[in-house]
């Protein structure tokens, strides 16, 4: 269960999207090191430990969101070809949310230092994930494992 500022964050800037956006669009990635593990992130505004991503903007592409989210909040760089692995829609955010869901192996060109937005993050075995990882992100890696059935809803 979130708290209630992390309710409020939410709904504020969903209230600001539904006056800019008719819909909301994002990208998330399961981004995998060369060793296997995958990197997750810890935001200052919304508690447990999340895959990394972020909203569309006009005039960017999904592929451009991607790159660009990767890159901020873990100096991460994509290494092939990103595999789109399906569209949620994000109905616990609001009713208008799509967060594309890609699969991609990453390299690093620098440890992230803490910011305003990313607190923490880190390169974590599948076997050996932090506490506070959220039931999101658990559900997507279980899916990309093939241990569950792929949902519509994130």
């Amino acid at each position: 269960m979130r708290n209630w500022r992390a309710r409020l964050v939410t709904r504020v800037i969903h209230a600001w999207f539904a006056i800019a956006r008719g819909m909301t669009l994002g990208v998330r990635a399961a981004a995998f090191d060369a060793e296997g593990r995958v990197f997750l992130v810890r935001h200052s505004y919304v508690p447990g430990w999340h895959m990394p991503g972020g909203g569309v903007e006009r005039g960017e592409t999904l592929m451009d969101a991607l790159v660009k989210e990767l890159r901020e909040e873990g100096n991460l760089e994509i290494a092939g070809q990103p595999e789109l692995f399906t569209i949620y829609f994000n109905s616990r955010t609001s009713r208008r949310d799509h967060v594309a869901f890609y699969r991609c192996t990453v390299s690093q060109t620098a440890p992230k230092q803490p910011d305003r937005e990313i607190v923490e993050s880190g390169f974590f075995a599948l076997d050996a994930l932090p506490d506070g990882v959220t039931a999101a992100t658990r559900r997507r890696l279980a899916e990309l494992a093939g241990e569950v059935a792929v949902s519509d809803v994130w």
